[in-house]
């Protein structure tokens, strides 16, 4: 049987990124062009900027992919791209160039929900986890807990009702003066700081809930650096990151025991801290759960992630047609 070679392409925010994966689960390339140098002197992303710097880069980047992965354009089985949510703009500019390869080669043209790709990011450093299984989705816009029932079929248990987890982090790196991007740098502060230092709250939402909120946890750092709370800086967003992480665990550990399911996976940018990681793997330990966490390099946004999903899709004959259009709010459960 032939390999089936997925191109993958995405550009949601501010990372314009070309993959090419073998088989939903070998990476045979995985680039990335970012845009933190050019988004740093603004403290946080300009959408109008970002999708300048993907039409500049989006044909470099797919050039490379290919040269790296050793393959032409006819290798190819298909194209994925992340058709949303996402910034607009950026995203068209990744739809338009997929329809466009996919059109001149003849071959499926694959749209990808962004939060999708995230999850599949686990099944390629897993090739042998299957469903079903809890997968946590923390971002930067979302914070989610959704259950994989099998191969593109989800079931969305809990997601943010205001501010998402990365977005939290971002909003108080900023309160605490650190530069952008913020939760990376909030996560090395509070490398030096005790997570106990201060008590903030937790959103639980009532028994049961498997949703989140974190935008009250945001106004607590925000009122305790403004009445001149006493601890330092490393201490406040050790205590931060930990009422986080505690959150996250708790409801990720509930979603499985609710749900009855063994298997729990981590994805998405904010999915790169330490923190998070340890403590959930602590308690699921003890519990007798398993937990799956992507190397830090597939949680950032990428394209072999996109391509994964893809492949899914591509074996699944869930083709897009070619006036494919791009959603800044696209529901990850929806009628296909």
């Amino acid at each position: 049987m032939l390999p089936v070679y997925i191109l993958g392409i995405e550009t949601s925010c501010d990372e314009t990124a070309a993959a090419v994966v073998r088989d939903g689960e070998a990476v045979a390339s995985n680039v990335i062009a970012s845009q933190i140098a050019i988004h740093r002197q603004y403290g946080g992303v300009v959408p109008e900027v970002a999708s300048r710097q993907h039409l500049e880069k989006v044909t470099e980047v797919v050039a490379a992919a290919l040269s790296g992965a050793g393959l032409g354009f006819g290798d190819l089985s298909g194209v994925a791209v992340t058709a949303g949510p996402g910034l607009i703009g950026a995203l068209l500019v990744g739809v338009a160039s997929a329809k466009a390869y996919a059109y001149a080669q003849q071959i499926p043209l694959l749209a990808v929900h962004h939060l999708e790709a995230h999850l599949c990011a686990n099944f390629l450093a897993y090739p042998d986890l299957r469903p079903p299984f809890i997968t946590l989705i923390v971002s930067g816009g979302h914070t989610s807990l959704v259950l994989v029932r099998e191969h593109l079929v989800y079931e969305m248990l809990g997601a943010t009702r205001d501010d998402a987890a990365g977005e939290a982090f971002d909003k108080v790196a900023r309160l605490l003066g650190l530069p952008y991007p913020g939760g990376p740098n909030l996560e090395v502060l509070a490398q030096g700081g005790d997570p106990q230092a201060v008590a903030f709250p937790r959103a639980w939402l009532g028994e049961g809930s498997l949703d989140f909120s974190f935008s009250g946890l945001k106004t607590a750092v925000q009122n305790y650096l403004k009445r001149g709370g006493q601890a330092r800086a490393e201490d406040v967003a050790a205590s931060f990151q930990m009422a986080v992480a505690d959150v996250l665990a708790a409801k990720a550990l509930a979603a499985a025991r609710q749900n009855g399911v063994s298997k729990i996976a981590l994805a998405g940018g904010v999915a790169a801290n330490s923190t998070i990681r340890n403590l959930l793997q602590s308690r699921a330990e003890r519990e007798g759960f398993n937990c799956y966490f992507p190397p830090k390099e597939l949680c950032t946004d990428n394209a072999a992630m996109v391509a994964c999903a893809g492949y899914y899709y591509f074996l699944a004959q869930r083709f897009a047609a070619l006036n494919q259009e791009a959603f800044a709010n696209y529901p990850l459960v929806r009628q296909h």
